[in-house]
């Protein structure tokens, strides 16, 4: 726990003053910027811009050369995600996923979903193996959590067939299921409306706003689908060369002209 560090009640991720270089590219430089709760936070930046290294920076797939990344975790204490490996941030509440789908084909997508209270589960693998009541309970508590957030997505008449030859929108929304299992405080989402058509999109946009509501986290995403962006977020931040360019409501980042010249490729005059 951070005794000496402060942060505003409703911040729960805040990241200061964040760098790290590859040889001699600097891939993020002196970025800072905070999340608060229950918010839909995006960040954007042409190709390059490092966005995807401040996700591995944050749960620590990278270590950061300079800089701190403070979080309020499960349990309302403040830590610095620097002093934890990779493997134990999803402990603390904070779970991402990634821009490829990363699903078990051959099985169901209620057992899919299971797969993300992986870390939960306390019986040892003996009583799995022999089924013991300890086990049968606790497996019929995960089951039951699993089936309710699949029913609160929309997904449960589904959660007996094979994820495999699902649409891949449905799939999407199963990847969300599964980072649900972990009661997140902050969900990282690396474009997840990437493969999707117009339609997918929206059915995302209206789940990732119901996730953010009903299931009390935070949503932190990297989109290059600038309408996604521009429906769903209620701050977002744009960097440019690992650089900040500014912060602000989607209206204020769309009229920005720093913004729109280094993403844009416009002078916000035309």
């Amino acid at each position: 726990m951070v005794e000496e560090k402060v942060l505003a009640d409703d911040v729960v991720l805040s990241v200061e003053n964040l760098s790290i270089a590859f040889g001699g590219l600097k891939a993020v430089d002196d970025l800072s910027f905070q999340i608060k709760e229950k918010e839909i936070f995006g960040l954007i930046g042409p190709n390059g811009a490092g966005k995807t290294t401040v996700f591995n920076c944050i749960t620590q797939f990278y270590k950061p050369d300079s800089g701190n990344i403070y979080f309020r975790d499960k349990e309302d204490k403040l830590v610095n995600l620097l002093d934890y490996p990779v493997h134990d941030i999803i402990r603390l509440g904070l779970v991402r996923t990634f821009q490829n789908v990363e699903l078990i084909g051959e099985l169901s997508i209620l057992d899919n979903v299971l797969v993300g209270a992986h870390i939960d589960f306390e019986s040892n693998i003996l009583s799995q193996a022999l089924n013991l009541p300890k086990a049968r309970k606790e497996e019929k508590t995960l089951r039951d959590m699993a089936t309710e957030i699949l029913r609160k997505l929309d997904l449960e008449e589904r959660k007996d067939m094979l994820a495999g030859g699902q649409p891949y929108g449905v799939l999407k929304k199963v990847e969300l299921a599964r980072t649900l299992m972990a009661n997140p405080k902050v969900i990282i989402l690396d474009e997840p409306a990437a493969g999707l058509n117009d339609t997918e999109t929206k059915e995302l946009a209206q789940t990732i706003k119901k996730i953010s509501i009903d299931f009390n986290c935070s949503i932190f995403l990297v989109e290059h689908d600038m309408r996604l962006v521009m429906d769903v977020c209620d701050t977002v931040c744009a960097i440019s060369f690992g650089k900040f360019l500014a912060i602000g409501n989607t209206k204020e980042i769309q009229e920005n002209k720093d913004v729109q010249i280094a993403y844009l490729g416009t002078d916000g005059d035309e």
